[in-house]
Protein backbone atom coordinates (compact mmCIF):
# COMPACT_ATOMS: atom_id res chain seq x y z
CA UNK A 1 0.00 0.00 0.00
CA UNK A 2 1.66 3.23 -1.17
CA UNK A 3 0.89 6.11 1.18
CA UNK A 4 2.35 8.79 -0.66
CA UNK A 5 6.34 9.58 -1.86
CA UNK A 6 8.63 7.98 0.05
CA UNK A 7 12.43 10.06 0.88
CA UNK A 8 14.74 8.22 -0.85
CA UNK A 9 17.78 11.01 -0.26
CA UNK A 10 20.36 12.57 0.72
CA UNK A 11 22.25 9.05 1.63
CA UNK A 12 21.42 8.18 5.46
CA UNK A 13 24.64 8.47 7.77
CA UNK A 14 23.70 9.47 11.69
CA UNK A 15 20.31 8.85 12.56
CA UNK A 16 18.32 9.56 16.20
CA UNK A 17 15.72 7.36 17.78
CA UNK A 18 12.30 9.20 16.90
CA UNK A 19 10.15 9.86 20.09
CA UNK A 20 6.45 11.32 19.97
CA UNK A 21 7.33 14.73 21.60
CA UNK A 22 10.24 15.46 18.80
CA UNK A 23 7.67 14.58 15.67
CA UNK A 24 7.41 18.27 15.24
CA UNK A 25 11.24 18.60 15.42
CA UNK A 26 12.11 15.52 13.60
CA UNK A 27 9.81 16.78 10.24
CA UNK A 28 10.89 20.28 10.25
CA UNK A 29 14.92 19.59 10.52
CA UNK A 30 16.83 20.81 7.81
CA UNK A 31 19.91 18.17 8.56
CA UNK A 32 21.57 16.06 5.63
CA UNK A 33 21.64 12.65 6.23
CA UNK A 34 19.56 12.36 9.34
CA UNK A 35 17.40 9.55 9.60
CA UNK A 36 14.98 7.91 12.56
CA UNK A 37 14.85 4.45 13.83
CA UNK A 38 11.52 3.25 15.50
CA UNK A 39 10.59 0.49 17.47
CA UNK A 40 7.79 -1.58 15.00
CA UNK A 41 6.33 -3.08 17.92
CA UNK A 42 4.78 0.84 18.94
CA UNK A 43 3.26 1.30 15.45
CA UNK A 44 1.68 -2.24 14.39
CA UNK A 45 -1.46 -0.87 14.55
CA UNK A 46 -4.38 -0.38 11.94
CA UNK A 47 -4.47 3.37 12.60
CA UNK A 48 -4.37 6.53 14.40
CA UNK A 49 -1.89 9.62 15.60
CA UNK A 50 1.40 7.51 15.11
CA UNK A 51 1.10 5.96 11.75
CA UNK A 52 -0.27 9.69 10.31
CA UNK A 53 3.11 11.05 12.20
CA UNK A 54 5.52 8.37 11.12
CA UNK A 55 3.90 8.83 7.58
CA UNK A 56 5.11 12.45 7.29
CA UNK A 57 8.52 11.87 8.93
CA UNK A 58 8.63 8.85 5.80
CA UNK A 59 7.53 11.45 2.79
CA UNK A 60 10.94 13.68 4.86
CA UNK A 61 13.25 11.00 5.86
CA UNK A 62 14.19 7.68 5.88
CA UNK A 63 13.67 5.61 8.45
CA UNK A 64 14.81 1.83 9.96
CA UNK A 65 12.78 -0.94 11.83
CA UNK A 66 14.40 -1.97 15.35
CA UNK A 67 12.27 -4.94 16.34
CA UNK A 68 12.48 -5.88 20.46
CA UNK A 69 9.52 -8.15 19.75
CA UNK A 70 10.68 -11.81 17.76
CA UNK A 71 12.40 -13.80 20.46
CA UNK A 72 14.95 -14.99 17.71
CA UNK A 73 16.62 -17.02 20.23
CA UNK A 74 13.76 -18.35 21.95
CA UNK A 75 12.81 -22.10 21.63
CA UNK A 76 9.75 -21.37 19.94
CA UNK A 77 9.20 -20.19 15.91
CA UNK A 78 8.49 -16.20 15.69
CA UNK A 79 4.79 -15.24 15.96
CA UNK A 80 3.30 -15.86 12.19
CA UNK A 81 0.93 -13.07 13.68
CA UNK A 82 3.59 -11.12 15.30
CA UNK A 83 6.04 -11.08 11.67
CA UNK A 84 2.51 -10.42 9.37
CA UNK A 85 2.32 -7.59 11.11
CA UNK A 86 5.49 -5.90 11.06
CA UNK A 87 5.59 -7.48 7.32
CA UNK A 88 2.53 -4.70 6.74
CA UNK A 89 4.37 -2.08 8.61
CA UNK A 90 7.74 -2.85 6.86
CA UNK A 91 5.98 -2.84 3.14
CA UNK A 92 4.29 0.53 4.34
CA UNK A 93 7.32 2.29 5.20
CA UNK A 94 9.79 0.90 3.42
CA UNK A 95 12.87 1.10 5.79
CA UNK A 96 16.14 0.99 4.21
CA UNK A 97 17.17 -1.81 7.32
CA UNK A 98 15.84 -3.85 9.46
CA UNK A 99 17.31 -5.31 12.40
CA UNK A 100 16.98 -7.55 15.73
CA UNK A 101 18.08 -8.27 18.89
CA UNK A 102 20.83 -11.58 19.45
CA UNK A 103 18.04 -12.82 22.76
CA UNK A 104 15.00 -14.41 23.93
CA UNK A 105 11.82 -12.77 25.60
CA UNK A 106 8.75 -15.24 24.84
CA UNK A 107 8.55 -18.35 26.09
CA UNK A 108 4.87 -20.67 26.65
CA UNK A 109 2.86 -17.71 25.19
CA UNK A 110 3.95 -15.52 27.98
CA UNK A 111 6.31 -12.41 27.13
CA UNK A 112 9.15 -11.17 29.28
CA UNK A 113 9.25 -7.18 29.23
CA UNK A 114 13.38 -7.84 28.68
CA UNK A 115 16.10 -9.23 25.71
CA UNK A 116 17.20 -12.74 27.79
CA UNK A 117 20.78 -14.12 27.06
CA UNK A 118 21.55 -17.85 26.39
CA UNK A 119 24.48 -20.04 26.53
CA UNK A 120 26.32 -19.92 22.53
CA UNK A 121 25.95 -23.61 21.57
CA UNK A 122 25.77 -25.16 18.53
CA UNK A 123 22.20 -26.51 19.57
CA UNK A 124 21.22 -22.62 19.80
CA UNK A 125 23.52 -21.37 16.99
CA UNK A 126 20.61 -24.20 15.10
CA UNK A 127 17.67 -22.72 17.29
CA UNK A 128 18.49 -19.18 16.14
CA UNK A 129 19.17 -19.42 12.76
CA UNK A 130 16.14 -21.04 11.75
CA UNK A 131 14.12 -18.64 13.69
CA UNK A 132 16.20 -15.96 12.03
CA UNK A 133 15.63 -17.65 8.73
CA UNK A 134 11.88 -18.10 8.98
CA UNK A 135 11.67 -14.02 10.13
CA UNK A 136 13.43 -13.67 6.97
CA UNK A 137 11.24 -15.42 4.68
CA UNK A 138 8.28 -13.95 5.98
CA UNK A 139 9.20 -10.59 5.72
CA UNK A 140 10.84 -10.83 2.80
CA UNK A 141 13.78 -8.76 3.79
CA UNK A 142 17.48 -9.33 5.30
CA UNK A 143 18.09 -9.13 9.10
CA UNK A 144 20.48 -7.21 11.07
CA UNK A 145 20.94 -8.91 13.78
CA UNK A 146 22.30 -6.79 17.30
CA UNK A 147 25.03 -8.52 19.51
CA UNK A 148 23.91 -7.86 23.06
CA UNK A 149 25.20 -6.36 26.32
CA UNK A 150 25.93 -8.93 29.13
CA UNK A 151 25.91 -8.63 32.83
CA UNK A 152 27.09 -12.24 33.86
CA UNK A 153 29.23 -14.76 32.24
CA UNK A 154 26.50 -17.68 31.69
CA UNK A 155 27.98 -21.03 32.16
CA UNK A 156 27.62 -23.48 29.04
CA UNK A 157 29.35 -21.70 26.02
CA UNK A 158 30.29 -23.28 23.20
CA UNK A 159 31.52 -20.60 21.04
CA UNK A 160 32.65 -17.09 21.36
CA UNK A 161 30.24 -13.99 20.63
CA UNK A 162 31.98 -13.40 17.49
CA UNK A 163 32.12 -16.49 16.02
CA UNK A 164 28.49 -17.43 17.03
CA UNK A 165 27.60 -13.83 14.66
CA UNK A 166 29.59 -14.84 11.81
CA UNK A 167 28.00 -18.38 11.82
CA UNK A 168 24.41 -17.22 11.93
CA UNK A 169 25.22 -14.74 9.23
CA UNK A 170 26.61 -17.39 7.13
CA UNK A 171 23.66 -19.70 7.74
CA UNK A 172 21.14 -17.08 7.33
CA UNK A 173 22.16 -14.34 5.22
CA UNK A 174 21.42 -11.60 8.08
CA UNK A 175 24.02 -9.48 8.89
CA UNK A 176 25.44 -7.57 12.11
CA UNK A 177 23.74 -4.30 13.97
CA UNK A 178 27.51 -3.57 15.54
CA UNK A 179 25.98 -1.62 19.11
CA UNK A 180 29.26 -0.21 20.32
CA UNK A 181 28.09 0.73 23.38
CA UNK A 182 26.55 -3.23 24.10
CA UNK A 183 30.83 -4.06 23.30
CA UNK A 184 32.28 -1.39 25.44
CA UNK A 185 28.99 -2.79 28.40
CA UNK A 186 29.71 -6.83 28.41
CA UNK A 187 33.76 -6.13 28.03
CA UNK A 188 33.71 -4.06 31.09
CA UNK A 189 31.61 -6.48 32.86
CA UNK A 190 32.88 -10.04 31.80
CA UNK A 191 36.34 -8.52 31.73
CA UNK A 192 37.55 -8.54 28.39
CA UNK A 193 39.13 -6.29 25.86
CA UNK A 194 36.44 -4.58 23.17
CA UNK A 195 38.94 -4.07 20.73
CA UNK A 196 39.97 -7.72 20.67
CA UNK A 197 36.17 -8.40 20.22
CA UNK A 198 35.66 -5.43 17.34
CA UNK A 199 39.17 -6.81 15.74
CA UNK A 200 37.49 -10.24 15.14
CA UNK A 201 34.07 -8.77 13.13
CA UNK A 202 34.56 -9.01 9.72
CA UNK A 203 33.89 -5.54 8.12
CA UNK A 204 31.77 -6.76 5.44
CA UNK A 205 29.32 -8.45 8.11
CA UNK A 206 28.65 -4.98 9.76
CA UNK A 207 25.48 -2.92 8.27
CA UNK A 208 25.24 -0.22 11.09
CA UNK A 209 26.42 0.16 14.15
CA UNK A 210 24.40 1.97 17.32
CA UNK A 211 26.01 4.13 20.09
CA UNK A 212 24.16 4.99 23.45
CA UNK A 213 24.65 5.56 27.00
CA UNK A 214 25.29 3.49 30.11
CA UNK A 215 24.84 3.88 33.32
CA UNK A 216 26.79 2.15 36.62
CA UNK A 217 24.97 0.03 38.76
CA UNK A 218 24.24 1.58 42.40
CA UNK A 219 25.69 -0.96 44.60
CA UNK A 220 28.63 -2.36 42.38
CA UNK A 221 29.52 0.78 40.96
CA UNK A 222 31.60 0.82 37.86
CA UNK A 223 32.12 -2.80 38.27
CA UNK A 224 28.58 -3.12 36.13
CA UNK A 225 27.82 -1.04 33.67
CA UNK A 226 23.95 -1.16 32.61
CA UNK A 227 22.91 -0.26 29.10
CA UNK A 228 19.88 2.10 30.47
CA UNK A 229 20.26 4.64 27.08
CA UNK A 230 19.40 7.50 29.56
CA UNK A 231 22.94 9.44 29.05
CA UNK A 232 25.14 10.88 26.38
CA UNK A 233 27.59 8.81 24.74
CA UNK A 234 30.37 8.04 26.85
CA UNK A 235 34.02 9.30 25.49
CA UNK A 236 35.29 5.33 25.97
CA UNK A 237 32.59 4.87 23.33
CA UNK A 238 33.12 7.32 21.20
CA UNK A 239 36.88 6.44 20.92
CA UNK A 240 35.85 2.52 19.96
CA UNK A 241 33.56 4.24 17.18
CA UNK A 242 36.09 6.74 15.28
CA UNK A 243 38.56 3.59 16.15
CA UNK A 244 35.90 1.14 13.88
CA UNK A 245 34.97 3.71 11.17
CA UNK A 246 38.93 3.79 10.27
CA UNK A 247 38.92 0.17 10.05
CA UNK A 248 35.60 -0.76 8.05
CA UNK A 249 34.54 2.59 6.77
CA UNK A 250 31.43 4.61 7.46
CA UNK A 251 28.17 3.19 8.60
CA UNK A 252 24.97 4.39 8.80
CA UNK A 253 24.95 5.04 12.52
CA UNK A 254 22.63 5.64 14.94
CA UNK A 255 22.30 7.63 18.54
CA UNK A 256 19.98 5.91 21.01
CA UNK A 257 18.31 7.55 23.73
CA UNK A 258 15.28 5.78 25.24
CA UNK A 259 14.43 7.24 28.89
CA UNK A 260 15.93 10.53 30.07
CA UNK A 261 15.49 12.14 27.13
CA UNK A 262 16.74 15.84 26.26
CA UNK A 263 15.63 18.42 23.72
CA UNK A 264 15.82 17.15 20.28
CA UNK A 265 18.63 19.98 20.06
CA UNK A 266 20.80 18.72 21.94
CA UNK A 267 20.20 14.71 20.46
CA UNK A 268 21.25 16.92 17.37
CA UNK A 269 24.92 18.23 18.86
CA UNK A 270 25.26 14.32 19.84
CA UNK A 271 24.49 13.70 16.59
CA UNK A 272 26.77 16.02 15.00
CA UNK A 273 30.04 14.69 16.83
CA UNK A 274 28.94 11.52 15.45
CA UNK A 275 28.69 12.80 11.61
CA UNK A 276 32.41 14.69 12.50
CA UNK A 277 34.24 11.32 13.17
CA UNK A 278 32.47 9.91 9.91
CA UNK A 279 33.34 12.99 7.73
CA UNK A 280 37.06 12.62 9.18
CA UNK A 281 37.00 8.81 8.18
CA UNK A 282 36.01 9.83 4.81
CA UNK A 283 39.21 12.19 4.41
CA UNK A 284 41.19 9.44 6.14
CA UNK A 285 39.92 6.52 4.63
CA UNK A 286 40.75 8.14 1.30
CA UNK A 287 44.01 9.29 1.47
Amino acid sequence: MNHGSIATTPVPTVGLGLKAHHYDEALASPAGGLWFEVHPENYMVDGGPRLKWLEAIRREKPLTLHGVGLSLAGDEAPDPEHLARLKTLADRFEPFLMSEHLAWSRGGGVYHPDLLPFPRTRQMLKQVSDNVARAQDALGRRLLIENPSLYLDLKGHEMGEVDFLVELADATGCGLLLDLNNVHISANNLGADPRDYLAAVPADLIGEIHLAGFAPDPVHAEALLIDTHDAPVSDAVWSLYAETLMRIGPRPTLIERDDNIPDFAELIAEREQAVAIMEACHVQCAA
